[in-house]
């Protein structure tokens, strides 16, 4: 995205995170109203558009987007998911254009049965995040949920591995992220595909 945050950068923004949200729903991984999406707008100030809450994902248009600040807080439009402030945090933190957070079955079973990080080595897929396709073993982590965004920011921030464009929160979803929305959607197909392959229990 270009500049800083505009009508029609939002609109632009809404557009983009509409079709994303169609595709992710799509595949199962955004049910209902649960999910979000974000791309970061502007760097100073830090402004981010993200999907409004309480909408059908499947059925995002260009409006159903709010342009919010460093903390989550809506500066434009409805109301943005409670989980804005994460999404804030994580762009902040990684330097990521755009974040993903999906609720899927594989992310959260996976969270569970492995609560302290799950373990990946010598599968081709680990290329389409950036790593080795052997020899090098990439922890995904796992953090434990919170209603409370700061406390779960800080957890995303100390568990994070840099080699790992993704977070799993346990009993809740998955948190991925990219440049731009491309590589996010990207970087998300490729740890749910690891996810699900651990699930199989490979």
């Amino acid at each position: 995205m270009s500049a800083g945050g505009g009508a029609r950068d939002l609109a632009e923004a809404g557009a983009v995170l509409a079709a994303e949200a169609a595709r992710f729903a799509s595949f199962g991984w955004m049910r209902g109203t649960s999910g979000n999406l974000s791309v970061v707008l502007s760097r100073d100030p830090l402004r981010l558009a993200v999907t409004a809450s309480g909408r059908d994902k499947g059925e995002l248009t260009s409006a159903d987007v709010v342009l919010v600040d460093e903390r989550g807080a809506a500066v434009q439009g409805g109301r943005p998911s409670a989980e804005a402030a994460l999404h804030a945090r994580v762009a902040a933190s990684t330097g990521a254009g755009a974040v993903v957070h999906v609720h899927t079955v594989a992310s959260v079973a996976m969270g569970r049965r492995k609560p302290g990080g799950i373990l990946l080595r010598d599968l081709e897929m680990l290329k389409g995040v950036g790593q080795p396709a052997h020899g090098v073993e990439v922890r995904l982590p796992v953090v434990a949920n919170s209603q409370d965004m700061a406390e779960l920011g800080d957890r995303l921030e100390a568990a994070r591995d840099p080699r790992m464009p993704a977070v799993v929160v346990a009993g809740h979803g998955l948190y991925v992220w990219g440049a731009d929305p491309r590589q996010a959607r990207h970087h998300t197909e490729v740890v749910e595909w690891l996810l699900e392959l651990e699930l199989t229990g490979r």
